[in-house]
C-alpha cells in the first residue's frame, strides 16, 4: 500500500513514520521547505523517544520519503492522511485554515479514489468542510472522481507516542462507507496484534471522541489540583489522598497527580475549542470552564508559594528553575508551565537559571536572552536563592542533596511535582514546599 501524511509535525511524522515501520510505503509532505530538506539530510525536528531509530531505518529502505509536492504524493496513494496544525483561534476556536487548504489541494490534483482522513485534531463537522472543499475543487475542474472522508484522531502521548501508535490501546475510525472501511482496516490491521479493536463509527461520533478523551484527562488533573489546595488549607496531604481515591477502579491512578497545571499542545487547545463548540450551539460547558480556570490559576501556584516565602522582595534575586519542558521525555513547551513562572520572576526584577535535559534549543527558541542556561542541574543552583522543580524528569528524582547545600545560597526547594520525601528533606534540614503537602 501507499499513503501519503501531510504535515510533518509531531502528529503526522509519528504517523507517517510508524506506518512506515509496517511495509507501507509513506511519503510526507509539508510546505516547510527547510524542514524537508532536514528530513532529507537525517534531522528530524521535535525530540520523541525510539522515533529517530525508526525514522532513519524506513528511509534506508526507501519506504519513507519527504517532499513539498503534494500533486505528486497523490500519485497511487490509497490514503491521505492530513495531520496538519490546527492552532487556536483568539476566540478559542480551532484554525481550520491549513486542514481546509489542504483539502482544496488535493481536490485541484486527485485523479483517482482514495480515503481522505484527518488525523489533525479537528472539531466536530470539520470532515464535512473538508468534503464539501475537495467536491467543490472537483466541479470547478468538471470532473467526477470518487473518494472517501473519514475521521482518524490519535491518541497520542508525548513522550511514548511511537509505542503509543505501534501497540494502540484503541484505533478510533469514523467512516461512512464500507469501502473506506475497508481502506481504514488494511491499513491498521498490522497494529492489532495486540488483541486490542478498531472502532468504527459514524464520523460525527469520531471527532467528538478525540475533545471528549483530552477533555475528560484535563477534568482529572484539574480536579486533582483544586483538591490539592484544599489539601493545604485543611491539614491533608494530598498523596495519601490520591492513593486513597486512585485505588478504585471507578477513579483509577492515571492523571490524579496533583502539580502546577497541564500544559502541552492538546489539552489546553481541545478544551477552549470543545467549549468554543458547545458555545456555537447555545450551550455552556460549566465543568470543561471550570477545568480551564483551575489549570490558569495552578500554574502560578509555585510562583505565588515562592513569593510568599521571600515576602514578595524578589527583585535581584536568582533562582534555579529544574525543567523546563510541560512533561518529561519531550522537548515540547507549549503552555509549559514553566513559562509561567519565568514570566513572574522576570516580571518581579528577579534572574533565572535553566535546566532541561532535552528543551534547551527549544527554550532557547523561546525566551531568548531572557534566562540563563545552564550545563546541568548542578550548574543551575550555583548561588541560587532556591530551587524550583517544574519537570519530573528521572534524574532530578535522586539527586546529590548534599552538593545541591553546597551550590544553593538557601536550602530552599520548591517541588512542582511532589518527587520527593518531606520527611527525607526536614531531615536533610531542607526548607519543601511541594502541592497538596504541608510545608516546613
Amino acid at each position: 500500500m501507499k499513503i501519503a501524511v501531510v504535515g510533518t509535525g509531531y502528529v503526522g511524522l509519528v504517523s507517517g513514520t510508524c506506518f512506515a515501520e509496517t511495509g507501507i510505503n509513506v511519503t510526507c509532505v509539508d510546505v516547510d521547505k527547510k524542514k524537508i530538506d532536514a528530513l532529507n539530510n537525517g534531522k528530524i525536528p521535535i525530540y520523541e523517544p525510539g522515533l529517530e531509530d525508526i525514522y532513519k531505518k524506513n528511509v534506508e529502505k526507501g519506504r519513507l520519503t519527504f517532499t513539498t509536492n503534494l500533486t505528486e504524493s497523490l500519485k497511487e496513494s490509497d490514503a491521505l492522511f492530513i495531520a496538519v496544525g490546527t492552532p487556536p483561534d483568539e476566540d478559542g476556536s480551532a484554525d481550520l485554515k491549513y486542514v481546509l487548504g489542504v483539502a482544496r489541494e488535493i481536490g485541484k490534483n486527485i485523479d483517482h479514489y482514495m480515503v481522505i482522513a484527518t488525523k489533525s485534531t479537528v472539531p466536530v463537522g470539520t470532515s464535512k468542510k473538508v468534503k464539501q472543499a475537495i467536491k467543490a475543487e472537483l466541479d470547478k475542474r468538471g470532473v467526477e472522481i470518487a473518494f472517501d472522508v473519514a475521521s482518524n484522531p490519535e491518541f497520542l502521548k508525548e513522550g511514548n507516542a511511537v509505542e503509543d501508535f505501534l501497540r494502540p490501546d484503541r484505533i478510533v475510525i469514523g467512516t461512512e462507507s464500507e469501502r473506506a472501511k475497508k481502506v481504514m482496516q488494511k491499513l491498521y490491521k498490522p497494529f492489532l496484534l495486540n488483541g486490542h479493536p478498531i472502532i468504527f463509527m459514524d464520523i460525527t461520533s469520531s471527532e467528538m471522541t478525540k475533545y471528549a478523551a483530552n477533555s475528560m484527562l484535563a477534568t482529572k488533573i484539574s480536579f486533582i489540583n483544586d483538591i490539592a489546595n484544599l489539601c493545604e488549607i485543611v491539614g491533608a496531604d494530598v498523596e495519601s489522598v490520591r492513593k486513597g481515591i486512585g485505588s478504585d477502579p471507578r477513579i483509577g491512578n492515571k492523571f490524579i497527580y496533583p502539580g502546577t497545571g497541564y500544559g502541552g499542545s492538546c489539552f489546553p487547545k481541545d478544551v477552549q475549542a470543545l467549549i468554543r463548540t458547545a458555545d456555537e450551539h447555545n450551550y455552556s460547558l460549566d465543568i470543561l470552564k471550570a477545568v480551564e480556570s483551575v489549570n490558569y490559576r495552578q500554574k502560578e501556584v509555585l510562583y505565588n508559594k515562592l513569593n510568599i516565602r521571600f515576602k514578595g522582595d524578589l527583585n535581584g534575586k536568582k533562582f534555579a528553575i529544574w525543567g523546563l519542558a510541560f512533561k518529561p521525555k519531550t522537548d515540547d513547551m507549549r503552555e509549559a508551565p514553566s513559562l509561567v513562572v519565568i514570566e513572574r520572576l522576570l516580571a518581579a526584577g528577579a534572574s533565572v537559571v535553566a535546566y532541561d535535559p532535552v528543551a534547551m534549543e527549544e527554550a532557547h527558541r523561546i525566551l531568548g536572552n531572557s534566562i540563563q542556561y545552564a550545563k546541568d542541574e548542578y550548574d543551575a543552583l550555583i548561588d541560587s536563592e532556591a530551587l524550583i522543580l517544574m519537570t519530573e524528569w528521572p534524574e532530578f528524582r535522586l539527586p546529590n542533596f548534599r552538593v545541591m547545600a553546597k551550590l544553593l545560597k538557601n536550602k530552599i526547594i520548591f517541588d512542582g511535582r511532589n518527587i520527593y520525601d518531606p520527611e527525607e528533606m526536614t531531615e536533610l534540614s531542607f526548607e519543601y514546599y511541594a502541592i497538596g503537602r504541608r510545608s516546613n
